[in-house]
């Protein structure tokens, strides 16, 4: 995977609130309790059953952030080196694609959503939440939430270190907005209103791997996707690219995070689906590139 450098970074799609979240940074701001690699997976495998790459209602809340440091960073000479400017550049590449897509596919159009980059802690519209619950989308302000901290996470203790992890991260967070904008989520909710425990997770599994699928689609056109001036904001995109994350997407996968706390795997509690399911779905959308191949009932 390489990144145009020449491309713009459009840094107003993101808000930079690092310095009003509860300051910070490393692996020291995730909640791990006991710390080490034992506590750090039975933290991630509670969070995961709350929302690791989902939908995560908590509360209530609001922040500001100051993005004067993260635009000055991004406006400099190899910009594409510095993991924030890199991860604006993949958030770019996904808003345009959906900007295009949504009003083709869907008959709707585009609401541009922001991200928030945040250190250990953030209010948001569903309420506070920390760097443990991992990165997640708010209905509630169609925000996208993300502690830059969880991809050390994800390459250290989730044995996923491939760069193309980050960006497939955000499309699948991304691929939540997507549903909120036609409906699909609120339909799920609707859905699992009365109904069992089980039946609500396994709703909940079919809404994750849909926005699975929908970050397949945008890994497929990624190379395409340009900046406000018309350059392609990636130069490439491989094969070994998309296998990682394939491999991103099975290392999340609800079995795989059961077993890696220690305890019986039990599909009742899925909320995120398998490995195997996760990663036929990302699958399944990067060979079709076609958003209505992710098509799911609730």
């Amino acid at each position: 995977m390489e990144l145009n450098e020449n491309a713009d970074i459009d840094t107003s799609q993101v808000e930079d609130r690092r310095g009003s979240g509860g300051g910070g940074g490393g692996l020291g701001g995730l909640p791990i309790g006991g710390g080490g690699l034992v506590g750090i997976i039975i933290t991630i495998v509670v969070a995961v059953v709350g929302g690791y790459f989902g939908i995560n209602q908590i509360g209530g809340g609001s922040d500001t952030g100051d993005n004067t440091n993260i635009t000055q960073a991004c406006e400099q000479d190899n910009a594409t080196d510095q993991l924030e400017c890199r991860n604006v550049l993949y958030i770019n590449s996904i808003q345009a694609y959906w900007t295009k897509a949504t009003p083709q596919y869907f008959n709707k159009q585009y609401e541009p959503a922001t991200t928030v980059i945040f250190s250990q802690r953030v209010n948001t519209a569903c309420g506070a939440a920390d760097s443990g619950v991992g990165p997640f989308y708010c209905p509630g302000d169609n925000k996208v939430y993300i502690d830059l901290t969880f991809y050390d996470v994800l390459a250290q203790q989730l044995g996923a270190p491939g760069e193309f992890a980050q960006p497939y991260v955000l499309a699948h967070e991304y691929g939540h907005h997507i549903q909120d904008i036609t409906g699909q989520e609120a339909k799920m909710r609707r859905a699992q209103q009365g109904a069992s425990e089980s039946d609500q997770n396994a709703l909940s599994v079919k809404l994750e791997l849909q926005a699975d699928c929908y970050a397949g689609v945008w890994s497929k056109a990624a190379t395409e996707t340009t900046d406000t001036k018309g350059q392609k904001i990636f130069k490439s995109l491989t094969q070994q690219d998309i296998e990682e994350g394939i491999q991103t997407a099975g290392q999340i996968g609800d079995d795989v995070l059961q077993k890696k706390s220690g305890n019986p795997v039990n599909p009742a509690e899925f909320t995120h689906g398998t490995a195997a399911q996760r990663q036929q779905n990302f699958q399944k959308g990067y060979d079709s590139g076609n958003p209505e191949s992710c098509a799911t009932s609730f």
